[in-house]
């Protein structure tokens, strides 16, 4: 995790009893595929006891709003994310993106029951969004997030050296994006390859070791992917203009 500007956010955060999960770049770290970012990212309970524990915390940051729209349950729940940028000393500059959820993710109280919680030097024990989740949430359509959900999946591989409880196996079966792993998993768990390609079928062809077919299939599955999250944001975007635009009115 990228130093104590960060730890401050977190800790603010903690210390004002703020309901959120750490998400993003700095959740990426903490799961082993390292990635430099100053930027916090935060998905939070959007209730109203929470958002003014939120606001106090933003306010002892010192954090300003940039961009649109505004802190509210509103825009939170229709998937929007507010911005902030903190000028406090010692965070001077540094960006806290909140959002009340995630695209293609379930709600928050599910992702709480799910989160990982880290202890982090300097900030203590700090509530994560769970693997899973995180790499759901990078589906997106812009390239670094597949980079990252790449990483994120083939680190947990790698870290079990491939081996795991049924549970596990399927997961790394279904979010696997390089054709030699997902190749390799099912030749060590065909009967639960089986089972799990009738979820994903590019798992058949994994099964029959074609790494160039499994490849185009990746691809395929990738482009779905990036066309449902520009679908998603279209309207939000056009949301997001017709804000400013009515603010410089």
């Amino acid at each position: 995790m990228t130093a104590s500007p960060i730890l401050r956010v977190l800790s603010t955060l903690k210390k004002q009893k703020v309901k959120s999960l750490l998400i993003g770049g700095q959740a990426c770290i903490l799961y082993g595929a390292a990635e430099f970012s100053r930027d916090s990212d935060f998905v939070v309970l959007a209730e109203p006891a929470n958002l003014e524990a939120l606001k106090k915390a933003l306010k002892a940051l010192k954090a300003v709003p940039v961009y649109f729209p505004d802190l509210s349950i509103e825009y939170l729940a229709k998937g929007h994310a507010s911005h902030f940028r903190c000028r406090a000393r010692g965070v001077e500059g540094l960006r806290v993106d909140v959002m009340g959820r995630l695209k293609g993710c379930e709600p928050f109280n599910r992702l709480w029951t799910r989160r990982s919680r880290v202890r982090v030097s300097g900030a203590g024990n700090i509530d994560v969004i769970s693997l899973a989740d995180l790499v759901e949430s990078k589906k997106t359509q812009r390239d670094k997030d597949w980079l990252m959900l790449t990483r994120l999946v083939e680190n947990d591989v790698f870290l079990k050296d491939g081996r795991g409880i049924p549970s596990k196996v399927s997961w790394w079966l279904n979010q696997g994006r390089v054709a030699g792993t997902l190749v390799r998993l099912c030749a060590d768990y065909p009967v639960l390859a089986r089972k799990v390609a009738a979820r994903r079928p590019l798992l058949l062809e994994a099964l029959k070791g074609d790494l160039k077919r499994v490849a185009a299939l990746l691809k395929k599955e990738e482009a779905a992917e990036r066309a449902a999250d520009v679908k998603y944001w279209t309207p939000l975007k056009k949301e997001l203009e017709e804000m400013r635009l009515g603010r410089k009115r």
